[in-house]
C-alpha cells in the first residue's frame, strides 16, 4: 500500500470531471490517490480544507516575460515566480525575449536557465524564438528542450528579437515540422498598422485606432494558411480581436492543428472604460470594446478559445511614461501575473461560468497545449500541484502590495472577487520566505 505524505481533504476540489467533495492523498510528489471525501485515508499530514475554499489544480502560465539576464530591473525570476505563487500559479513558462540575450540558440538558453538556477518559487519552463536566419537552430533549441517557438509577425518592440516575413515564418513552420515543433505568434499585420492612423498622445481612441482589428485578423488568417499548407502546430497569442474567431473555427473544422490563447485583460477590461493617458492599459493588441469582451467569452464558451494566461509584461515605471500619459511613447504590456485568476474568476462567475471552466482555461488547456503531461490537473500521477482558493472572498488591489517587481497594474483599486489563500508545488505549501523550491522543465520531461 502507497505510504501517504499528505491527505487534504475538501468539500470543494476541481477536477477535469468538475468539482465535488474529495479526499487527495499525495506521495513523492505527486497525486497517488483521488478518492471520495470519507475516504480512510491517512498520511504523514491531513489538511482539511474550510467549506469556503477550494482546491483547484496549481495554473499553468505559459506567456510571462520574466525579463531576465539583461533586463531585470523590469522583473526577474525570484520577483515573477513569487508573484506567480502568490496567484496560484504554479508553472510557468517564460517568453524568449526582453532578456538579453534573447533565448534564440542553445547558448542563450543556456545563459537564460544558469540565471534561473535556484532563484523560482514555481516550477519554470522556456520558449525558444525564431527570429530571421537563425531557422538552422531552431533543432538545437528543441533537443534542448524549449517547449516551442515565439516569433512576430511585426516588430517586437526590441531591436534584438526582429519579426519574421511570411516566407521566414513558412520556412520555421516547415523546419519544425518533422519534430512537431509548436510554434506560437504574435499575429498583427505590419502593413495594416502601418497604413492605420499614429497613436496620438494621451488619448486612448487613439492609440486603438493605431491598432485595428484588421491587423489581427488578417495576420491571423496568413498563419492558417501557412499551417494549413506545412501541416505544422501553430499557436495564437494573445487574441483580443473577437471577430477573427470566425477563421479559426473553420481553420479547425478543416483539420488546421491551430489554438489560440487569449488574456485576463481582454476579458476583464473595454476600451470606453479607459481613461485618456492612464497607459498602464496599453498594451499590443490593444484592449477592445465592450461588445468584442462579450464575442471573447463566447468563444471561450464555445471552445474556440483554449486558454487564458497573463502575457506579464512588466516594464519600469520610467517606460510607461505614467508622468506624460503617451500612448504612443509608452511600453507596451501588462503586469497581471499574481492577478489572473481573480480577475477572471470576477467575470467568469458573473457570466454564470464556473470553477471548473476557469481551471479548464487557466491549468488544463495551457498544460496539454505545450505538453506538460503532469501539470494542470489533480488527477492521479500528476504532480501534487495545487492552488487554494477562496472564491467568495473579495480583494481590492493595492499594486504596492504585489510581488512584481515594478507595481504598475491597471487593476490598481479594482475590487476582484476571490484570493489566493496558498499554493503547493509537489505537495508542499510554497513558502516565500524559503528556499525557492521551483525546477526548471525540459519540453518532454515535465
Amino acid at each position: 500500500m502507497t505510504v501517504l505524505d499528505v491527505v487534504i481533504r475538501a468539500r470543494r476540489v476541481v477536477t477535469a470531471g468538475g468539482e465535488s467533495a474529495r479526499c487527495v492523498g499525495v506521495a513523492d510528489g505527486r497525486v497517488a490517490a483521488l478518492e471520495p471525501y470519507d475516504a480512510a485515508l491517512s498520511g504523514a499530514r491531513t489538511v482539511e480544507l474550510s467549506d469556503d475554499l477550494v482546491l483547484l489544480p496549481g495554473l499553468v502560465d505559459t506567456h510571462v516575460h520574466v525579463n531576465e539576464p539583461g533586463r531585470t530591473d523590469w522583473e526577474g525570476f525570484a520577483s515573477a515566480t513569487r508573484a506567480a505563487a502568490a496567484g496560484g500559479v504554479t508553472t510557468i513558462v517564460d517568453m524568449p525575449l526582453n532578456s538579453v540575450p534573447p533565448t534564440i540558440d542553445a547558448g542563450a538558453l543556456a545563459i537564460k536557465r544558469a540565471a534561473a538556477e535556484g532563484r523560482c518559487h514555481v516550477d519554470v519552463g522556456f520558449w525558444g524564438g525564431a527570429v530571421p536566419g537563425n531557422a538552422p537552430r531552431l533543432r538545437g533549441l528543441h533537443d534542448g528542450g524549449v517547449f516551442g517557438f515565439k516569433c512576430f509577425l511585426l516588430p517586437s518592440g526590441v531591436e534584438e528579437f526582429p519579426p519574421l516575413s511570411a516566407p521566414e515564418l513558412e520556412h520555421a513552420l516547415i523546419e519544425l515540422r518533422p519534430v512537431d515543433g509548436l510554434t506560437i505568434v504574435h499575429a498583427e499585420d505590419p502593413g495594416v498598422i502601418d497604413r492605420a492612423s499614429s497613436p496620438d498622445g494621451r488619448s486612448y481612441a487613439g492609440f486603438l485606432a493605431s491598432r485595428p482589428p484588421a491587423a489581427e485578423n488578417t495576420a491571423i488568417a496568413r498563419v492558417v494558411e501557412l499551417a494549413r499548407s506545412t501541416g505544422a502546430r501553430v499557436h495564437i497569442l494573445h487574441l483580443s480581436s473577437a471577430e477573427a474567431l470566425e477563421v479559426i473555427g473553420r481553420a479547425r473544422g478543416e483539420g488546421v492543428r491551430i489554438t489560440v490563447e487569449t488574456c485576463p485583460h481582454y476579458l476583464t477590461f473595454t476600451a470606453e472604460e479607459v481613461p485618456d493617458g492612464a497607459t498602464q492599459y496599453k498594451c499590443c493588441p490593444p484592449i477592445r470594446a465592450a461588445a468584442n469582451r462579450e464575442r471573447l467569452w463566447q468563444g471561450l464558451a464555445d471552445g474556440l478559445i483554449d486558454a487564458v494566461v497573463s502575457d506579464h509584461s512588466p516594464c519600469t515605471a520610467e517606460l510607461k511614461r505614467l508622468d506624460a500619459g503617451d500612448f504612443g511613447a509608452a511600453w507596451g504590456g501588462i503586469s497581471s501575473l499574481q492577478l489572473g485568476l481573480p480577475a477572471v474568476w470576477t467575470q467568469a462567475g458573473a457570466r454564470g461560468f464556473t470553477l471548473a471552466d476557469v481551471a479548464r482555461w487557466m491549468a488544463e488547456r495551457p498544460a496539454e497545449i505545450v505538453g506538460l503531461r503532469r501539470k494542470g490537473r489533480i488527477a492521479p500521477g500528476y504532480d501534487a500541484d495545487f492552488c487554494v482558493f477562496a472564491p467568495g472572498a473579495a480583494q481590492v488591489v493595492d499594486p504596492a502590495a504585489l510581488h512584481h517587481k515594478n507595481p504598475i497594474t491597471p487593476y490598481g483599486g479594482a475590487t476582484l472577487t476571490g484570493t489566493v489563500r496558498s499554493a503547493w508545488l509537489r505537495g508542499r505549501p510554497i513558502d516565500l520566505a524559503a528556499e525557492p523550491p521551483g525546477r526548471l522543465l525540459r519540453r518532454g520531461a515535465a
